[in-house]
């Protein structure tokens, strides 16, 4: 079996072949937390036998459809519905990261929806168009904010509209994920992703500048750094609508990332866990006309060390009190409930007819809490061997939004929930500040000082340096690196967790093996790489090297795993006279419930 793939900024293309068939996927991990929640809860459920391999791929291609997704994310994760993302994101960066103030955000909404307007166009007409995507939308913010700038008397902070503007562009995320990736060991993906960011970055800002040449022609240079008394003004620690606004800020950003509306409180939890700790720390360690970083360097580390033990947190209770809406409704073994039980099932029932009542849930849950009866009794009915009853006959919508509740009631993907809140704490803006001290030089600044202790007056030395500007790339590495190096405290602090409460908790020692080796593998899919100790070959003593790809022979006669299409697998099993499993829940050849599963 041969795999191959290929590495992007936001997806993964990757090939796998026996020689008989190619399995092609694109997936996208990045700016897509939705697709990367039911993506992972396909494998899990799969692997945990709770569904089998043909409804894996049918609900994988239903889910690129769209097809479980809720229309208000439907309306938010394509164009033109995400225009109305890019001017709140615009707005409320420019104040809230970058020093504008209420004329700046507005400019820079402008900006922004002006941006939005360019990638859909670029988008619709397709092909090689969508390449200029990124100079279009930075000429065309460096244009007019340039002309706001102009005619607004020269008030307009120009850094803060074009780095909230071109926030959504930035790819700051990728990057922290590629000094992740380098310091794990993975140095090809990091190394591919640091490169591939930091090119696509200085696009953006090469654009903005041009736009600003433009329009400005000789007085760009004195424009980009008159900023002193036009950014800054507001001291953000002292009003009272820093929180709201932040979190509407987020929301934007949720939004960007394709989070699940009737989800995005679970979002702004962690996110603002991560946000506060980085402000208060911040402020803390700050002193002022310090040359170091280390305050920087202390809240990076400690946001996102919080901001990874928030979202395990919130996951786990989350998963914890939706146990038992799932295990009433797919009917898997369970006694009968406590009062909080009972309490928590009809909590979950109420936020499922209210997230639809608000239309920003997904309406097929609503159906499958309204087909939940019939199913129970049908299944009683089947379990009675004095009912006449052999056989339970779905439809194929009841059989999609079956599996759909299957998929869904498996555990959350922690990364889909803690990548919006790492977009927020990354440095993209920092990239493109050092972008634009290439473009903008800063000058030497020199001066003559005395010299002291001596009695000669009229001795004298000179002194030359550089404007902050040219600290960029070391404050771009520090808060990357620390950032990394947060995550990887907030995982290790998970694990530690994890680890004692095994030891000390009575519950785990009175585990089956099979719910045992189901707890572990849970606890596996925490990590950073999400493999299987048991798969990697070096783990064991007589274990030796070899090649991923093994060309040689087979040293047995038994035929190799062959993968099969969907078609195929049915027009076997329709030879077979095996029921599709696309038309019922019952696997005739095993006796096994292949929908509902077992929690053992």
């Amino acid at each position: 079996m041969h795999m191959t793939w290929d590495l992007g900024v936001i997806k993964l293309k990757f090939r796998v072949s026996d020689g008989g068939y190619e399995l092609h996927r694109k997936v996208p991990y990045d700016y897509d937390s939705e697709f990367q929640d039911l993506y992972m809860k396909i494998a899990v459920a799969l692997t945990e036998d709770r569904i089998n391999i043909h409804q894996a791929l049918i609900f994988q291609a239903e889910t690129k459809k769209g097809l479980h997704t809720a229309k208000s994310g439907n309306f938010l994760r394509n164009l033109p519905g995400r225009l109305v993302l890019y001017p709140v994101e615009a707005a409320t960066c420019a104040v809230i990261f970058f020093g504008g103030d209420s004329m700046d955000a507005l400019v820079a909404a402008i900006c922004g929806f002006a941006a939005g307007l360019i990638e859909y166009a670029m988008a619709t007409i397709g092909g090689d168009a969508k390449l200029l995507i990124d100079v279009l939308v930075g000429t065309s913010t460096g244009i007019i904010g340039s002309l706001f700038y102009r005619y607004n008397g020269e008030d307009t902070c120009l850094a803060a509209v074009f780095l909230g503007t071109l926030y959504w562009f930035f790819y700051g995320t990728a990057f922290v994920i590629g000094i992740l990736e380098i310091i794990s060991g993975s140095l090809e993906t990091g190394v591919v992703r640091f490169m591939a960011v930091s090119v696509k970055t200085f696009v953006l800002t090469l654009g903005a500048t041009f736009g600003m040449k433009i329009t400005l022609m000789k007085d760009a240079e004195e424009a980009w750094f008159d900023n002193t008394n036009q950014c800054g003004t507001i001291e953000l620690e002292k009003m009272w609508w820093r929180i709201p606004l932040y979190l509407l800020c987020s929301a934007s950003a949720l939004g960007q990332y394709r989070f699940p509306i009737a989800d995005y409180w679970r979002g702004l939890i962690v996110q603002l866990v991560g946000y506060e700790i980085q402000f208060r720390t911040l402020l803390l360690f700050n002193v002022p006309n310090s040359q170091t970083n280390l305050d920087t360097a202390a809240a990076n580390v400690l946001a996102a060390a919080g901001s990874v033990v928030a979202a395990c947190t919130l996951s786990v209770i989350v998963d914890r009190l939706s146990f038992y809406y799932n295990a009433r409704l797919l009917q898997r073994d369970y006694d009968e409930f406590s009062m909080f039980g009972e309490f928590m099932f009809k909590l979950s029932v109420g936020y499922v007819r209210l997230t639809n009542c608000l239309r920003i849930g997904r309406k097929t849950d609503l159906t499958f809490l309204n087909m939940s009866e019939r199913l129970k009794k049908a299944s009683e009915e089947l379990s009675d061997v004095n009912h006449a009853r052999t056989e339970i006959k779905l439809t194929l919508d009841e059989e999609r939004i079956l599996t759909q509740a299957v998929i869904s009631a498996e555990d959350i993907n922690i990364w889909a929930l803690l990548m919006p809140t790492v977009y927020q704490l990354v440095p993209g803006s920092l990239i493109a500040k050092l972008w634009f001290n290439s473009v903008f030089p800063i000058q030497n600044v020199e001066e003559w000082k005395d010299i002291e202790n001596t009695s000669n007056p009229t001795l004298q030395y000179m002194t030359s340096t550089y404007g902050d500007g040219n600290a960029v790339f070391a404050d771009l590495m520090v808060t990357a690196t620390t950032l990394a190096l947060g995550l990887i405290l907030g995982m290790g602090l998970v694990m530690i967790l994890i680890f004692f409460s095994k030891k000390f908790l009575s519950g785990y020692t009175n585990l089956s093996e099979s719910s045992r080796a189901r707890f572990e593998r849970r606890k596996a899919r925490y990590g950073f790489m999400g493999s299987n100790p048991e798969d990697d070959p070096d783990d064991g003593d007589n274990n030796t090297d070899y090649s991923v790809v093994d060309n040689s022979t087979p040293k047995t006669d038994t035929l190799s795993p062959r993968l099969s299409s969907v078609d195929e697998i049915q027009e076997e099993m329709e030879e077979m006279a095996v029921p599709s499993p696309i038309g019922n829940s019952y696997n005739a050849v095993d006796g096994t419930n292949l929908i509902y599963g077992e929690d053992a």
